[in-house]
């Protein structure tokens, strides 16, 4: 198979909304763009500076880069996975393999921790995911940060997915024993990851206390009813830059995990629209596409919506 570059404008190539690097290929007389594997020196030769081409080349690396940071620690995949309500433990295993993710919460409250019989860590490999413990279960800030500490004694992690939870029939979190709780543990050297509601507000007071990531609510837990409020989410996008903006329960099918992405939020996690999926490893797949596709959506920048029409094919300089 053989491939001619086609010359393409500099402009297009490093436009600053652009993140990614487009090659015009040819192949076999059709003309198609791909996201290339490399930067191929037979494009730069069309760029006209090395100014340019440096400009491509920061873009390309941009790309290659976009890895989610938590708390000074990287990870490739956006996409973190609760490991509760599957059918089996294998079920489970199959499901995160699925998934691509690297970080997976574990409930410290309701899971095996002294591993006395068969337990759901004898099927995670600590070596591949990273262990983020989570406080489900907890609904006053001292059970939550004794959770967070049993899970850092039995050598977890020094992390926590920070849950109170303040109503048992939405499961609202209750946002002044999270700040509490947050407090608390942070000034013990945890890393806090705090579940919490589209309050902006909220959110500020959690990000001053301490929280490395801030990670409101798309729906209540458990619902499957996908962004439910997407005007707090975005405002939430504006105004939160200093740590990550994890959308966290409600997402129910691979769309609302797009959504969240487009929307800006920095990474999705989710538990029940995989686990109670009729084909839950078959969703889990799912759900790392719909993350990336969001994600890449996000940073190509969504045409402007428009009330009328425009033609595909404008009609200037056409033969009449």
């Amino acid at each position: 198979m053989r491939f001619r570059f086609i010359p393409v404008s500099s402009e297009a190539l490093v436009s600053a909304e652009n993140r990614y690097i487009g090659l015009a290929v040819q192949c076999k007389g059709i003309l198609r763009i791909d996201v290339p594997a490399i930067v191929d020196t037979h494009l730069h030769s069309h760029l006209s500076s090395a100014s340019q081409r440096n400009q491509v080349s920061r873009r390309y690396n941009i790309r290659m880069s976009d890895s989610l940071t938590i708390a000074g620690r990287s990870f490739r995949s956006r996409l973190i996975v609760g490991t509760g309500k599957y059918k089996s433990f294998q079920e489970t295993a199959r499901a995160l393999e699925a998934s691509g993710a690297e970080m997976v919460t574990v409930a410290v409250r309701r899971v095996n921790l002294d591993r006395s019989k068969e337990s759901l860590l004898d099927y995670i490999d600590a070596k591949k995911y990273f262990l983020l413990p989570n406080t489900a279960g907890c609904y006053t800030a001292d059970e939550a940060v004794r959770a967070a500490r049993l899970g850092r004694e039995v050598g977890l992690s020094d992390w926590v997915k920070l849950e109170v939870i303040g109503d048992q029939a939405t499961l609202y979190p209750d946002v002044q024993a999270t700040l509490e709780a947050t407090r608390t543990l942070v000034s013990e050297g945890f890393t806090v990851l705090p579940y919490t509601s589209d309050d902006i507000v909220f959110a500020k007071r959690l990000i001053d206390a301490g929280a490395a990531a801030v990670m409101p609510l798309g729906a209540p837990i458990g619902s499957g009813m996908g962004i439910q409020n997407q005007a707090h989410i975005r405002i939430l996008r504006e105004m939160i830059s200093g740590v990550p903006l994890i959308v966290d329960a409600g997402v129910g099918t691979a769309s609302d995990a797009a959504i969240a992405m487009e929307l800006g939020a920095d990474a999705v996690l989710m538990n029940t629209g995989i686990a109670n999926a009729q084909a839950p490893v078959l969703m889990a797949e799912a759900m790392h596409h719909a993350v990336l596709a969001g994600r890449h959506a996000y940073l190509a920048g969504r045409m402007p919506k428009k009330l009328y029409a425009t033609a595909s094919s404008p009609l200037e300089g056409v033969s009449r």
